[in-house]
């Protein structure tokens, strides 16, 4: 089925605009119940910030995909989204509030993901109970990779963005009228709350936040499909997409692993703490890590479009980059562990 581009702006624009409004509202109201990300010693920040951002991202998505007119061809999943949407949006409210323990939170994940796999959203790639489990690594994975990435002024909405955009085309391009209303509306409203979030930021989205980012940006990417691509070059398609938050979790939990602490404890190792240690200042490293997203998202929409051989070629050239860079980076690291001793 032929898609219109243009039929899904609304649903942006509302998105977009709802969570411009619905922020000063979260700011305010974080403020007001004293739910704010105080300043420490593994944060750039160095005033008290506000710390409920996330609410007016899930508020914005959810009235933007109220203007999808496509519900009753596809209520189940989309009811099982936007249930699964809320109870990670709650989980993440608690825990920014409370400090929930990581057991509890992966529970919570984990429950969320069984909820929407339950309804059909789930890879197909072996048609075995295989696929079960890829579906929920896949969702809890990008979940916390997001979460990972919130380490700096816009660094994740502006990724989750960026990502949810070319979700967007992609789904157009192959005529998924469901993906495209979920890509449209999380695009929007992560662009509306970027306005207050970028540096300076004035809010934080918090867990709330990267709870529903990474958990529709999972989602989206499970449901694309590409009938005109064999499995074989297919399935390289959303790993594209969501190729830097995948880089960054994989980036740390590796360094963190080699240097005997735990994946899951907090530290000044990410990608964007390596480049603000070489020199770049903090728009400089948001920029910087926005381009490599853009990058990404095109060699998705060329591999979406090119022949099996060619699909490789650019598959293979990303691979040969990233390990260049992730090379780079750990050498950035160990100079930095030197400055820091």
């Amino acid at each position: 089925m032929a898609l219109n581009m243009i039929d899904f702006v609304p649903i942006l624009v509302v998105g977009f605009a709802a969570s411009v409004g619905l922020t000063p509202v979260t700011r305010q109201l974080a403020q007001r119940i004293g739910l704010v990300d105080k300043p420490s010693a593994r944060k750039i920040h160095r005033t008290p910030i506000p710390l409920m951002g996330g609410l007016a991202i899930y508020g914005g998505f959810i009235l933007a995909l109220l203007l999808f007119n496509g519900w009753p061809r596809h209520i189940l999943e989309l009811s099982a989204i936007v249930l699964a949407t809320t109870f990670l949006a709650v989980v993440g409210f608690i825990d920014d509030r409370y400090e929930l323990s990581p057991r509890l939170k992966l529970g919570a994940q984990i429950l969320g993901a069984l909820g929407v796999m339950l309804a059909g959203v789930r890879v197909d790639l072996f048609q075995s109970p295989l696929d079960w489990l890829i579906s929920l690594v896949w969702i809890v994975g990008i979940i916390n990779a997001t979460n990972f990435l919130d380490n700096m002024d816009g660094l994740a909405t502006g990724v989750s963005a960026i990502a949810a955009f070319f979700m967007f085309i992609l789904s157009v391009s192959q005529g998924q009228e469901m993906v495209s209303s979920l890509s449209a509306a999380l695009c929007g409203a992560a662009i509306g709350f970027l306005l207050y979030n970028f540096n300076p930021a004035t809010t934080f989205m918090g867990d709330l936040g990267s709870h529903v980012l990474g958990f529709l940006l999972a989602v989206c990417a499970i449901k694309l499909r590409f009938p005109t691509q064999p499995l074989s070059v297919s399935w390289m398609i959303p790993l594209l997409v969501l190729g830097l938050p995948i880089f960054d979790t994989t980036l740390v939990t590796i360094t963190r692993l080699r240097e005997g602490r735990s994946p899951a404890q907090a530290g000044k190792d990410h990608t964007s703490h390596r480049l603000a240690f070489i020199g770049l200042k903090t728009k400089q490293v948001v920029f910087v890590c926005y381009l490599a997203c853009i990058l990404f998202g095109v060699a998705a929409l060329l591999v979406s479009r090119a022949s099996v051989e060619d699909a490789y070629r650019i598959g293979a050239v990303v691979v040969a980059l990233v390990l260049l860079v992730f090379i780079w980076l750990e050498l950035v690291r160990e100079k930095q562990r030197k400055a820091q001793s």
